[in-house]
């Protein structure tokens, strides 16, 4: 095991300051460990997602249901064979359409949204990472499944929500030109 300080002492990608459990929408990247292709592969333009692939859409949607602090749109998620995108609302009230007084977001659910104080949005990656983890042990035999931490941008226009739910869309049809697929030259994104 690496022992030297930069192992122990990485630098947060975090916006140092802000507060990660106030109402907005946060564009979010989890990537598998080793950036393994353990979620299915993509045949033409669409994903043709493993059962592990599907358990994990099953697991986000599922994880926005336990958590009413959280609204999660199917449009606005994709699983790739190494790799998620999806956006992560974080809503404070029934009726609330405010993100940072610039983007509005779609309401919450009609049956009556019941207020909860929010969770910050680490606290709903940590919990959906662990229960994928978890899952994956238990039925497929895979002890590991994420690589550390995550990649999140903080939505702060209606133009830059449009841009990112455009690039979610297409990112199937784009895969051969993705920063994480495994033909990729170096870069950021793909670097252990």
């Amino acid at each position: 095991m690496d022992q030297s300080p930069r192992f122990f002492h990485r630098r947060s990608i975090r916006l140092q300051g802000y507060d990660y459990s106030q109402p907005g929408g946060y564009f979010i990247t989890l990537v598998t460990d080793h950036r393994a292709e353990i979620f299915g592969s993509i045949v033409g333009n669409a994903v043709q997602l493993s059962v592990l692939g599907q358990m994990v859409r099953e697991e986000w949607f599922r994880s926005g249901e336990i958590r009413k602090e959280i609204c999660l749109f199917e449009d606005e998620f994709v699983v790739m064979p190494n790799h998620i995108h999806g956006i992560v609302w974080i809503v404070r009230k029934e009726g609330e359409e405010i993100l940072n007084d610039n983007v509005k977001i779609r309401s919450t659910d009609k049956d009556g949204y019941r207020p909860q104080k929010a969770k910050s949005l680490a606290s709903y990656i940590a919990g959906y990472k662990s229960v994928v983890t978890s899952r994956a042990g238990r039925d497929h035999a895979i002890s590991t499944v994420w690589q550390r931490s995550y990649y999140e941008h903080i939505l702060r226009s209606e133009k830059e929500h449009q841009h990112i739910w455009n690039y979610i869309d297409a990112n199937p049809q784009r895969w051969l030109e993705d920063q994480l697929h495994p033909c990729a030259s170096l870069n950021p994104f793909n670097q252990s």
